[in-house]
C-alpha cells in the first residue's frame, strides 16, 4: 500500500472511481442507463412458471474472462461477478495495472453455489416412495455429490476467481448474508480508506436468479413473485420478489490516490451505516431505517433515494412507510427494473447513485402507482437503501464532488 496522507491531513475523502454493471438490462454503464431511460424491463414469466425472473442479458464472457478453462470451472453467478468486476476495473482505469492491483483490497458479497438438481430429485423421489434406509440421506449425499461440485459452491470462490482472472491480489474478504453482506462490504471498505488502512478497494456482488434450487428455497418462505410481473410499489395485492441475475462492482479510492494517478471520479461516498432490527413487532423496520437516516449527513434539498426494496412483505410495506415520511425526495426502486439480486442489490444502488450524480440527472421513475416522482434538478446527494426481505437494513450516502 502506498503511503496514505490521512494521518497527516485527517480522514481521507473516498471517491467512487469505477463502476461495473452486467444485468438483465445489458452490459456496461451506457446500456443500463439507456434501458432505464426507456423504462425497459427484461422479465421472464414462462421459463420458471409460476415464478417471475429477470434473466441475465447475453454477454461475451471472453472479453473479461479470456480463458475458456477459467469460464468452465465457474458457476454462472461466478462468471457474472467476475465479468462485472472486470468492467469496474476497466472503468476505473486500473485493469492490468499490476502495481495497483497487487495492493487493491477486495470485499465480495456472495451467496452459495448451485445444488446438483439431479441428486436432489433422486433423493426426494426415493423418500416419497418410502425407499429409505436409516443412513440413506448421508450415503446418497456422500456417494452422489462430486467433490468438484462442492468446491464450486464455496462462496469465496468469486473473490478467488477475480484474483485469478484480473490479478486483484491485495487483502480479500467474502461476506454472506444477502443484502446486508453488501452493506458491510461497503461500510468496511469505506472505513479502511477513511482511516488510511487502504488506498483503493473493489467491492460488489453477483447473483444468478435463474436457478430452480433458489426458487424452491425462497418459495418455502413465500417470498417469490408469481404469475405476473408488476412494479415494486404495486405488489401489495400479490407480494413477492422476482429474482434477478446481475453483477455489480464499484471501485472505491481515496481522493489523494485517485488524483495521483489522474483518475476521474463519478461521485463521493461519505457514509455507510447498517442495522439489524429484531422484526418481532410491526414498525421495527421503519424505526430502524429512521435511525439509520439520522446517522447520515443528509443536508441538501436535492436529495434522491435509490432503494433495493424487494416487494416481499412485511418488509416492503414498512420501508414504504419510512419513505413516505420523506416524500419530498424522489424515490427509485431498482427491483422493478433489475429484479431482486440479493447480494448484488446494494452495489447496484451504489452504482446507479454514482452514475446519476456523474451524469447530472436521476433516471426516470418506472412506477404505475405514482409513488415515484420526477426529479427535474440534478441530484447532489443520493441515499442508497437496502432493506433485507428477511433481516438487516443498511444505507449509504453518495454525493456530488464540488
Amino acid at each position: 500500500m502506498t503511503e496514505s496522507n490521512s494521518a497527516k491531513s485527517g480522514p481521507a475523502e473516498v471517491w467512487i472511481t469505477g463502476i461495473g454493471l452486467a444485468t438483465s438490462l445489458g452490459e456496461g454503464l451506457d446500456a443500463n442507463w439507456q434501458a432505464l431511460q426507456e423504462r425497459r424491463v427484461n422479465v421472464d414469466e414462462r421459463t420458471f412458471a409460476p415464478y417471475v425472473v429477470h434473466p441475465f442479458a447475453p454477454v461475451n464472457f471472453d472479453s473479461q474472462i479470456p480463458k475458456k478453462g477459467d469460464q468452465r470451472q465457474m458457476e454462472a453467478w461466478q462468471r457474472i461477478g467476475t465479468y462485472a468486476a472486470g468492467l469496474a476495473l476497466d472503468s476505473a482505469g486500473v485493469k492490468g495495472n499490476k502495481e495497483i492491483l497487487s495492493r487493491m483490497d477486495m470485499i465480495v458479497a456472495a451467496g452459495g453455489g448451485e445444488r446438483d438438481l439431479a441428486v436432489d430429485e433422486g433423493i426426494l423421489t426415493a423418500q416419497a416412495k418410502g425407499n429409505v434406509a436409516p443412513n440413506f440421506l448421508n450415503e446418497r449425499l456422500m456417494g452422489d455429490l462430486r467433490p468438484t461440485l462442492f468446491l464450486a459452491q464455496l462462496s469465496n470462490l468469486l473473490a478467488g476467481n477475480i484474483a485469478i482472472v484480473h490479478g486483484v491480489t491485495g487483502t480479500s474478504r467474502t461476506f454472506m448474508g444477502e443484502e446486508t453482506a453488501a452493506v458491510d462490504a461497503a461500510r468496511i471498505a469505506l472505513a479502511r480508506i477513511v482511516d488510511g488502512q487502504s488506498d483503493i478497494a473493489l467491492i460488489g456482488g453477483a447473483q444468478n436468479g435463474e436457478r430452480k434450487d433458489l426458487l424452491v428455497l425462497y418459495e418455502f418462505g413465500g417470498f417469490n413473485l408469481k404469475e405476473q410481473f408488476a412494479p415494486i410499489w404495486t405488489r401489495t395485492g400479490h407480494p413477492g420478489f422476482a429474482l434477478g441475475s446481475a453483477g455489480a462492482f464499484v471501485v472505491l479510492e481515496s481522493k489523494a490516490h485517485a488524483q495521483a494517478r489522474g483518475a476521474r471520479p463519478f461521485a463521493r461516498l461519505t457514509g455507510v451505516v447498517g442495522d439489524h432490527a429484531r422484526r418481532k413487532e410491526p414498525g421495527q423496520i421503519t424505526h430502524s431505517l429512521e435511525a439509520l437516516w439520522s446517522k447520515l449527513n443528509v443536508t441538501s434539498d436535492k436529495v434522491a433515494v435509490i432503494t433495493g426494496a424487494t416487494g416481499a412483505e412485511p418488509a416492503t410495506s414498512e420501508e414504504r412507510a419510512f419513505l413516505a415520511a420523506h416524500s419530498g425526495h424522489a424515490i427509485r426502486a431498482t427491483g422493478t427494473a433489475f429484479g431482486h439480486t440479493m447480494e448484488a442489490q446494494f452495489p447496484i444502488g451504489l452504482a446507479l447513485a454514482a452514475l446519476s450524480i456523474s451524469r447530472g440527472t436521476l433516471f426516470p421513475p418506472n412506477d404505475s402507482s405514482g409513488f415515484e416522482i420526477e426529479m427535474s434538478t440534478p441530484p447532489t446527494q443520493i441515499v442508497v437503501v437496502g432493506t433485507g426481505h428477511w433481516r438487516g437494513e443498511g444505507m449509504a450516502l453518495v454525493e456530488a464532488i464540488s
